[in-house]
């Protein structure tokens, strides 16, 4: 502890990234990176935006890419929030939109940011936990709580919660916000965006560095009903009001002009998981279902400790996790053919 820290960064426990490695050729499946790259359309539309106009601030309400992000999905402008990735939008979530003073939900098994959220902001979280076959179970969250947040697909398990099991929850916390993190629903799932307009206490937050890979330009936004929205603005406006620079804002919107490239990127990252799937069940491997660009899989004689490490030996990183209840699991990310060969020739190995 520094004696220039105050008494609240002295007892954080900050988020811990996935390691990015400098390691050369390295098979990296560790940080759930997409591995198509961006449209072309992306890399022009940053291009053209490289000239004297970098000298003058970018656009502080993003109302081309809300526009373009609102068009898409079935909704207006002022329904849509930007921020500086979607971790950002989460952090405005839970100091604007969450009631403080009261507990909020969360899977025990889930996305690591949450309750570093609500030690930052001084929240109770309360870990709901999964079930044995580790799904989310509505009818867990008819509690009293100050909100809701989960991700669907969750992670790091990538099951995914049919919609009519989210509007459950939905129907079950009407004077509560109820947040679905869908940072991995272009992967199989069905967005929860279709029902912000019957759902006031809906906000669906999204991000462009999965399907759009986009993970270096750092772009997420939020739906949901205007107030949840105005919300959100007062307090990223007394933060930072320009989250998103120049080359995010014409990158990001490009990205969501070409389709054609979204679903060719989604679908050859669907169809490697399911093929990487059926190569670790044939060795043993129990793989959770998913709906996300990785999968979740456990060995019944081989720790993941050990596994991981003897991958990391031969120069495959994947994510293992030393928490409660799936410390036997690794995270392996959905990366190219070429990877995924080398992913499955390594485990066959060990």
């Amino acid at each position: 502890m520094s004696r220039f820290w105050s008494p609240l960064v002295n007892d954080l426990v900050p988020y811990v990234p996935g390691e990015q490695p400098k390691m050369a050729n390295l098979v990296k499946l560790n940080t759930n990176e997409n591995p198509f790259g961006p449209s072309p359309k992306v890399i022009e539309a940053i291009k053209a935006e490289l000239n004297d106009g970098l000298r003058l601030y970018p656009d502080p309400e993003g109302e081309a890419l809300r526009e373009t992000i609102a068009e898409y999905h079935g909704v207006t402008r002022d329904q849509v929030f930007l921020g500086n990735g979607s971790d950002e939008v989460l952090a405005h979530i839970f100091y604007g939109l969450f009631q403080h003073g009261e507990p909020i939900l969360f899977p025990d098994v889930t996305y690591s940011f949450y309750p570093v959220y609500c030690g930052l902001y001084k929240i109770e979280g309360k870990p709901v936990p999964l079930t044995d076959s580790f799904e989310i179970d509505p009818e867990d969250y008819r509690q009293p709580n100050g909100g809701v947040i989960f991700p669907n697909p969750n992670a790091p398990t990538g099951r995914y919660l049919p919609l009519e099991q989210v509007e459950t929850i939905l129907k079950a916390n009407p004077d509560r916000v109820v947040v679905v993190d869908e940072a991995y629903v272009d992967f199989g799932g069905e967005s929860a965006i279709t029902l912000v307009d019957q759902y006031p206490n809906l906000l669906v937050s999204q991000t462009l560095s999965k399907a759009r890979s986009l993970a270096g330009l750092r772009v997420g936004f939020a739906v949901g009903h205007r107030d949840l929205i105005e919300a959100l603005n007062r307090v990223k406006n007394s933060f930072n009001s320009y989250p998103l620079d120049r080359l995010a804002l014409a990158g990001a919107k490009a990205a969501y002009e070409d389709e054609a490239w979204f679903r060719k990127s989604c679908d050859g990252v669907i169809s490697e998981r399911e093929r990487v799937t059926e190569a670790l069940e044939l060795m043993g491997f129990e793989v959770l279902p998913s709906k996300a660009n990785f999968v979740f899989a456990r060995h019944k004689e081989h720790s993941g400790e050990a596994l991981a490490k003897s991958l990391r030996e031969q120069g495959i990183i994947v994510r293992h996790f030393n928490k409660p209840r799936i410390s036997e699991f690794l995270r392996i990310t959905i990366g190219t053919a070429e990877q995924n060969d080398a992913l499955i020739k390594g485990l066959q190995s060990i």
